[in-house]
């Protein structure tokens, strides 16, 4: 058995000023974000070594754990994760690695560690990692986990070893992390909520951003940048070169954001020219036009046409997990509050006249017993109804842009501006794309513009023929461009 001074000799690890204060600290939930190269992964290893040499021993003196290190799918697990592992404890100095069950048990001094690497690629694997007894747990690239995940798994930690081995001295659940979106959970607990028991470190960008020129974005190597010592020479300067802006802000800068992977269904929206700088109000004496879009996660659209022909999208409702009569219900409501008066006509998803199999009342009927007259859009034919939003985006109205959104329209916007997209294919040698736009929590409220601009008429445009009578231009008529810087 290699006893901890054999082992000290061969592997040395010096913390980082965040990575210390993150082996420092006892929270539960404890989480690092940092740029790549800045050495996350290798002190997730090292603090659960460090937790399983302090664990209390059993009556026999061994000191027993047991951890769950969890990636999103298997083949990175595999390539990143558990080769970062092994790198670290080698099966010459702690013991075999066993592939058929993806568990590495390492002994050493008095330790007994069990390390098992768990994806979650397969249906069953969530059920098999939610049965599991654990003293904790580790989220490598948490961006990509469900908060639900993370909160269930820390009901299985603090589970292993049995009191009467000596009991569990430290339990919790670790996470790193690259920098997700600012409507990931991460962001939301880590800057907004900030609750007991949880713990965020940031680790300084490898680069910062200055002040942008004529050439656009500038970055410059971050002086106070962490690991430098185990990288090679200009490590983030070598690795800028080509890539986009917002790459380089995500991946090195250490910034949140996002990095679109794959292909905008509207690559026509411009975040700068068709968002409002201010709060948009809706015209008088023009209808509000609604999208709808139904399912367990449903969303609506609100919208009006100027009587220049340029599109006012004021306001979002976006719900996840949602029963249609409770969504109704907040609809009707966010209706007369923000938008009493005004004449409403509802569009929505024309598969919404297919009966429910549990009360074989369909959406539409359930909107209508609320007192929502919804009509189903006049056809459901994908490149129709991009058209009916991409018309509209390329448009100029009096010089001005003949679609405009409202800035509260969050998820609409992170939507349009690529998040709604179609997922790359997997190919050797050639860039292709699927044909249907991938289903997340951006295409749902992406869906229901599409319906409100098809439902009023926008469809009939893109087909060469009249969208309709336009109302009368007022002459005092409130201009919403005004404004605009």
């Amino acid at each position: 058995m290699n006893t901890t001074a054999e082992l000290t000799r061969r592997i040395r690890y010096v913390a980082s000023p965040t990575l210390a204060r993150f082996h420092a600290s006892n929270a539960f939930y404890r989480g690092v974000m940092g740029p790549v190269g800045s050495g996350k992964s290798t002190a997730m290893c090292m603090e659960l070594v460090q937790r399983a040499q302090r664990q209390r021993p059993g009556p026999d003196g061994i000191r027993r754990s047991r951890f769950a290190v969890v990636r999103n799918t298997y083949r990175e697990l595999a390539d990143t994760t558990l080769k970062t592992w092994l790198d670290w404890f080698p099966e010459d100095l702690f013991g075999r690695f066993g592939h058929s069950s993806m568990t590495h048990v390492l002994r050493f001094a008095d330790v007994r560690m069990e390390v098992l690497f768990r994806s979650l690629e397969r249906p069953g694997d969530l059920k098999k990692l939610l049965s599991l007894e654990l003293t904790g747990a580790w989220f490598n690239e948490a961006r990509e986990m469900p908060k639900t995940i993370v909160d269930a798994m820390g009901d299985r930690v603090e589970r292993y070893p049995a009191k009467r081995d000596g009991g569990c001295a430290w339990a919790g659940v670790i996470m790193d992390t690259n920098p997700p979106d600012t409507d990931h959970w991460w962001y939301r607990l880590a800057e907004e909520e900030r609750p007991g028991g949880w713990e965020f470190f940031s680790q300084p960008g490898g680069v910062v951003e200055l002040s942008p020129d004529g050439d656009g974005p500038r970055f410059a190597p971050n002086p106070q940048a962490e690991n430098l010592d185990n990288l090679p020479p200009h490590y983030y300067a070598r690795r800028m070169a080509g890539k986009p802006a917002d790459h380089v802000r995500v991946y090195y800068c250490s910034k949140y954001g996002s990095v679109q992977d794959g292909k905008p269904v509207f690559p026509e929206f411009r975040t700068s020219v068709h968002v409002a700088r201010e709060e948009l109000r809706a015209v008088e004496g023009a209808p509000l036009q609604v999208g709808l879009d139904f399912g367990l996660t449903p969303a609506a659209v609100f919208g009006q046409r100027l009587a220049s022909g340029a599109w006012l999208w004021l306001g979002e409702l976006v719900a996840e997990d949602m029963a249609m009569t409770r969504f109704a219900e907040e609809l009707r409501r966010v209706l007369a509050e923000r938008w009493p008066g005004l004449e409403v006509l509802v569009h929505g998803d024309p598969a919404g006249t297919q009966r429910s199999q549990v009360d074989e009342r369909t959406p539409f009927d359930i909107l209508r017993a609320s007192g929502i007259a919804a009509r189903p859009a006049p056809s459901n034919d994908p490149l129709l109804r991009r058209e009916a939003v991409a018309l509209p985006l390329t448009r100029m109205v009096d010089g001005r842009p003949g679609l405009l959104v409202d800035p509260q329209c969050r998820v609409l916007i992170k939507g349009m501006a690529g998040a709604y997209r179609y997922r790359r294919v997997e190919l050797a040698g050639e860039e292709r794309y699927k044909d249907e736009p991938e289903k997340n929590r951006y295409s749902h409220v992406c869906d229901a513009a599409q319906y409100l601009m098809i439902g009023a008429g926008e469809g009939r445009a893109v087909l060469g023929c009249e969208s309709g009578p336009r109302p009368a231009r007022a002459e005092n008529a409130y201009d919403p461009f005004r404004r605009r810087a």
